[in-house]
């Protein structure tokens, strides 16, 4: 079953179509932009932030990007792959050129091949496959968020910072799961004492963690977004591992809604992040501003990923005059990167994958009952991906 958010369409339909009546000669018909993301089951969160963050930008600018009027067509893919790649189809047809949204890297790989196939864009705000970064590596792909080997391999940068020997990897048995397994394994400089491998909808992991009692280890990698990692921490807390083992994850296995829900469970986790929300550069104060103000919450990172998708897109279409059939000048512009990222360094390698900055973060106490992120140090520099010397573009 999809979903439509006819809301989101209609109004700046509306804004595009105000502004035509108010000045004709001025009027540009909006650009369509297919946003397929997960709204339902217990990830659905993430898709709501994912999508209030790009329609932040959307809205910050009156229902334009880079002063474009654009129509964000919004669908909920339920974390079904072959539901996604029926949208994306259908929107294929609809004549749209422009995707984003996609949060699981799995929906992504059945969507990803559909839309560059038809020469489309797609500009991931979150997903990105290794499939899509080296030696397949596409000019209608683009990564803006990350590379998935990345947020674990940093990973491992934090696990040698803490002095971890002996680690047990712990992820879900689909595309970005693997791809941070082998991310964390590359930088690790300590053992690997065994490797765990969920399904992608668990939400009991009592076998798991009772094996990992058994095993000698000092620490636990684990990848687990949006709800499962939510129960995740839960009961690793609840069993007392906690005190045998310390957790160390990338910021999509606790962020900060995942952190408001565990409470003290999630205290003294160490993480790799590309985004926290005490980044000091202007752009980024001005943005967790605006949201926790539009939305009455504090922003995610795949809220700030997906702010950031949404200028980046914008830079683009600027650059062309929204007309998206200038598509050298539109894939050169994007390359460019030329807009002011809530991260602070962005750039895009040859790939068209980011080279960014990754920092660690720990879950402290801040003296009132309430766990939050402490930003410890900066762990990689113009971190790009291990993936990018095979892309010939």
């Amino acid at each position: 079953m999809r979903t439509h958010n006819k809301f989101a369409s209609h109004y700046f339909c509306a804004l595009a179509l105000a502004a035509a009546v108010a000045s004709p000669a001025l009027a540009q018909k909006p650009v369509p932009i297919g946003f397929i993301t997960t709204l339902s089951t217990p990830a659905g969160y993430l898709g709501e932030d994912e999508r209030d963050g790009f329609m932040l930008a959307v809205k910050e600018e009156g229902g334009k990007l880079g002063g474009i009027p654009v129509d964000v067509r919004i669908e909920d893919d339920g974390l079904k792959p072959a539901n996604a790649k029926l949208t994306a189809d259908r929107m294929l047809q609809e004549g749209i050129k422009l995707f984003t949204g996609i949060n699981f890297s799995n929906v992504m790989m059945a969507v990803g091949p559909t839309v560059i196939g038809a020469k489309a864009f797609y500009i991931s705000n979150n997903a990105g496959p290794a499939a899509f970064a080296g030696k397949n590596c596409n000019p209608y792909f683009f990564g803006a968020a990350f590379q998935n080997d990345t947020f674990a391999d940093t990973v491992g940068f934090v696990a040698n910072e803490i002095g971890a020997k002996k680690a047990v990897i712990m992820v879900p048995n689909y595309q970005a799961g693997r791809d941070a397994a082998e991310g964390f394994k590359k930088t690790f400089k300590g053992q690997i004492v065994a490797e765990i491998y969920t399904k992608l909808d668990q939400t009991d992991f009592s076998v798991e963690l009772a094996r990992i009692r058994g095993l000698d280890a000092d620490t636990l990698f684990q990848f687990h977004p949006g709800g499962t990692g939510i129960n995740l921490v839960k009961q690793f807390s609840s069993s007392g591992l906690d005190k045998k083992l310390k957790m160390v994850t990338p910021i999509y296995s606790m962020d900060e809604r995942m952190l408001a829900a565990v409470g003290q469970a999630g205290k003294g986790f160490y993480m790799s992040s590309l985004w926290s929300a005490d980044l000091p550069n202007a752009a980024n104060k001005k943005f967790v501003e605006s949201f926790t103000k539009t939305y009455n919450r504090v922003p995610t990172a795949q809220a700030a990923q997906s702010y950031d998708t949404a200028l980046l897109i914008g830079s683009a279409l600027k650059a062309v005059d929204g007309d998206m059939s200038k598509t050298d000048a539109f894939r050169d512009a994007l390359r460019k990167a030329d807009f002011h990222s809530v991260r602070g360094n962005f750039k895009f390698g040859p790939n068209q994958f980011p080279i960014q900055d990754w920092h660690m973060l720990e879950t402290v106490d801040d003296g009132k009952g309430n766990v939050v992120y402490k930003n410890v140090k900066t762990v990689a520099k113009d971190r790009g991906d291990p993936y990018a010397a095979d892309c010939k573009m």
